[in-house]
Formats: C-alpha cells, structure tokens, sequence
C-alpha cells in the first residue's frame, strides 16, 4: 500500500473512531432482534466474505445439515445479502458491508477487552487512540510484585533502538529510577515533548546532562500543555502509556510491531509535535 493510500485509510480510521455521530442520526434505527439476528449469522457472513461458495461447501466450512443451510440461505436471501450464480452462493454488496461491520464488531470487542488497562488510563482521550492496531500488541501492567514492569518494558525497547520520537504526560523514567534503568536516553536520538513542568524538574535536577545531550544534538525537547497519554516511536515498535492520575506512575504500556499502529502514533506525534515549542538547552 502506498504511503498516500495509507494515509487516507489512517486520515479514515481516525475521523470514523472520533465521529460522535450516533446510529440514531443516521435515521431510523436497526431493531435490536435484527441486529441480534445478524450477529448470530456471523459465522455465515464471514466464510462468504472470504470467497463464494456451493451448498455443500458452506455446510462443511459450517459444520451444519442441509436443512440447517437451506435456512441460512434462503435468510440471506429474504435480506438480499446474496445471490446464488453458477450454483454458488455469494454475498451482494449489502452483504459485504454485513460481514465488515461484524467483523470489525468483533475485532474492537477483542481489542477493547485486551486493552481495558490502557482504555481505563486514558479514558478522555481514547476516543483519538485507535484500538484495533493495537489488539495483538503486548500489554504490560503494573503490579503489586513488579510496579515497575511498564517502565521495564519501555526500557528495553529504548535500548534496542537507535532513534526514539514520543510525548509523555510526566516522566516516562521517574528521576528516581534513572540509575536502576541505566539512563536508558543516553546514545539514543530522541526527540521528546513534554508539559513544562516535567521540562522544569528536569533543568532543576539534571542541567548538566541536560545540556550535554541537547549539546550533542542527541536530545531534542519540546514543550506543550495538554498531552494525553505517553507515545512512544521506536526503531520496530510503537507504543501507548496510561500513567497513574494521583502518583503519576506509568500504569500500562501497550506496544505493537503492526504498520498501522506506527502509521497513526507518527501521524500522531507529528499533530502534537507541530503545536509544541522547542527547549532551549539550560545555559552554563
């Protein structure tokens, strides 16, 4: 896919996942039996979505009878969701924009369900976070035996990379931990934007290496108010952080290799990064 048609699925995905357009807007609404109906036909619409396919061949993907597939046909075709040619039965274009929506009715039910730690941090600004890209990506959780294993995690990917770009709503390496972590920013080339009070701590504890990293053009910061959540580009992955609202910790950190998911987080980092105001380097 090219960079300009995978901008425009992006461009899509996001305005469709921030619409507050309602399904009663659109007009009359589905009867809830109906919508029920279509779901439990779900397995039906997705073996077609696939390919077309004869009676016999639906009653062996489905694992059902005759009888049970005259049903299912003669219910698709009571709703013009297909259309039987050359004795194989194939969805309509209604019938193609069924499955779709079933499809992704499940796949955001999954990745809503494997992302709840994520989605329960950064409850007003999930309706900008794309969740789909993200449903196969690694989640890891603070607990009470490991409190730190989101920050190991951001870490260690940190270390395997030789470039790094994200935003963070605190520290994403509390100053306390630097040490533990092996002040894991050093050799990389980051580019970094944060609220003005972390810049702040960050001249008050460190000016020294501070200006030594900016110095060497290795650390570029930038500053704004009002950043949502931590986002993280590396080399291979991208990732999501849910910091703690009282202490500030990093809760959660969810990653993914997915191209899509590093599609959005770039485009992401980029609308933030273009209303954000660089650091001058702390002067000597």
């Amino acid at each position: 896919m090219t960079g300009s048609v995978l901008d425009e699925v992006l461009e899509a995905t996001i305005e469709a996942d921030t619409s507050r357009l309602s399904a009663h807007e659109l007009g009359p609404r589905l009867d809830t039996d109906e919508l029920v109906d279509v779901v439990r036909h779900r397995a039906l619409l997705e073996v077609l979505f696939e390919a077309p396919l004869d009676r016999r061949d639906l009653e062996d993907r489905l694992g059902v009878s005759r009888a049970t597939s005259h049903r299912f046909t003669r219910w698709l075709d009571e709703r013009d969701l297909a259309e039987r040619a050359d004795g194989r039965f194939a969805l309509t274009g209604k019938g193609q924009a069924y499955a779709d929506a079933i499809l992704h009715f499940e796949r955001d039910l999954r990745a809503a369900t494997t992302l709840a730690p994520l989605l329960e941090s950064i409850c007003e600004a999930h309706r900008e976070f794309v969740v789909a890209p993200f449903a196969d990506g690694t989640v890891t959780t603070a607990t009470p035996g490991d409190p730190y294993a989101p920050v190991t995690r951001f870490a260690e990917l940190l270390e395997g990379s030789d470039a790094f770009r994200g935003f963070n709503t605190t520290h994403v390496i509390p100053p306390a931990l630097d040490d533990a972590f092996g002040r894991p920013f050093e050799g990389v080339d980051a580019e970094l934007v944060s609220p003005p009070e972390v810049v702040e701590s960050l001249v008050r504890t460190d000016p020294e290496r501070l200006r030594g990293e900016s110095g060497s053009g290795h650390l570029t910061l930038r500053t704004r108010e009002a950043l949502p959540y931590g986002l993280a580009v590396f080399d291979d992955r991208v990732g999501v952080a849910g910091y703690d609202e009282d202490t500030g910790a990093m809760r959660v950190f969810v990653d993914s290799d997915s191209a899509i998911a590093r599609g959005w987080a770039e485009r992401v980092f980029e609308s933030y990064r273009a209303r954000s105001e660089p650091v001058r380097p702390p002067e000597d």
